[in-house]
């Protein structure tokens, strides 16, 4: 008995060793424990994560996030999906991230003009985008918060959205038996702290980059990338007189304007609300316009259903003048932007370029 037992422990010793040895990926770097053991006090087993490369498409600038503070991991990042589409994370567990970032409408949220939370509570504004987030320093309308990482905060515990004080939230994922490994093999230590949960969020965020439009193809020579003589035209049409906004192949300058909305009911003061400036009422983030085909609503309130709607708020005499109207909607004493009905219909067919169906409908960004 005592010869089996020497053999079953041989065994059980060598099965752990090749389990230890397979999670070694050529080429990758460990990610420390972050209370490593000091040398000659035994060791223990080291964890190591999977190194996934950082996405920096050919026609962007570079990236504004601190990817070295948040190395990107396929641990790290399937934690962060799981958090993103659990709806744990809301008072009733009803509502998650991805109940308001929908991935067929660009991740925003097509179904409302505002934002619907639990209990079928609508907030104040337009829920935007989540693509290319890698991209800026400053988020939501107002660029209320200026960390991606601490992003998924405000959302959580707002009440019109999830309202779930960010804490309790925490506490459900420390209790729940799921997240203690994907912790562990994300970040070496099962213990789930605030900057691992969020960082966890963000490396998920981070992949979701958008840039296999046929206009991407189009500006980098590739395959699949020929654009039709309207849609030409319609670019033309931007880069002369939308690109100063909407710059880049960002399509956004990151800046904060007016663009000449009439107030509506909910007196939203834009970035106003942050500043105290008053140089800042009603200005509001300049959106990018990748996948605008898809994620409408559109503007901060979501007011306008199509872009046809976009069109004629901006040539068919629907800008309002205030003090802080953008200078570029006001040339030579007159509002808006001079166009035809056929540049019109130009412009969206170009918009409509910027549609990227492989970010629309990629399974790695859609719930398990």
């Amino acid at each position: 008995m005592k010869h089996l037992g020497r053999i079953g422990l041989a065994v059980s010793m060598a099965l752990f060793g090749l389990a230890v040895a397979c999670q070694t990926k050529p080429g990758g770097e460990p990610t420390p424990d972050p209370t490593p053991n000091p040398p000659g006090s035994g060791g223990g087993v080291t964890y190591q994560t999977t190194p996934v490369p950082f996405r920096q498409p050919a026609n962007f600038p570079s990236p504004l996030y601190n990817l070295d503070s948040n190395p990107l991991t396929a641990e790290g990042i399937a934690l962060g999906k799981s958090l993103f589409y659990d709806n744990h994370l809301s008072v009733d567990t009803t509502v998650n991230c991805g109940f308001c970032h929908q991935q067929f409408a660009g991740f925003a949220h097509s179904d409302h003009s505002l934002s619907h939370g639990v209990k079928d509570r609508i907030g104040t504004r337009n829920v935007p985008s989540l693509q290319n987030m890698a991209w800026y320093r400053e988020f939501f309308w107002d660029g209320s918060v200026t960390s991606l990482d601490e992003l998924p905060m405000s959302p959580i515990a707002r009440r019109e959205e999830m309202d779930l004080p960010f804490a309790d939230a925490l506490n459900r994922v420390r209790k729940s038996a799921k997240y203690p490994p994907m912790f562990k093999a994300a970040f070496g230590s099962d213990t789930i702290t605030t900057a691992r949960f969020l960082k966890a969020i963000s490396q998920f965020v981070l992949t979701l980059v958008s840039a296999d439009s046929r206009y991407d193809k189009y500006v980098r020579k590739e395959a699949g990338g020929d654009l039709t003589t309207d849609e030409l035209a319609g670019l033309s049409l931007f880069q002369q007189n939308c690109a100063s906004c909407h710059a880049t192949d960002l399509f956004t300058d990151r800046s904060y304007r007016n663009n000449g909305l009439p107030i509506s009911a909910i007196n939203d003061q834009g970035r106003y609300t942050i500043t105290l400036q008053e140089s800042d009422r009603l200005k509001f983030r300049v959106p990018s316009l990748r996948n605008v085909e898809r994620t409408f609503p559109y503007m901060h309130d979501g007011r306008f259903l199509t872009l046809e709607q976009v069109m004629k708020h901006y040539a068919g005499g629907g800008v309002t003048d205030s003090p802080t109207l953008d200078p570029l909607l006001k040339q030579n004493g007159k509002l808006g932007i001079a166009l035809t009905t056929t540049q019109q219909a130009q412009l969206i067919a170009f918009l409509k370029t910027l549609t990227d169906n492989t970010f629309l409908t990629n399974r790695a960004f859609a719930p398990n």
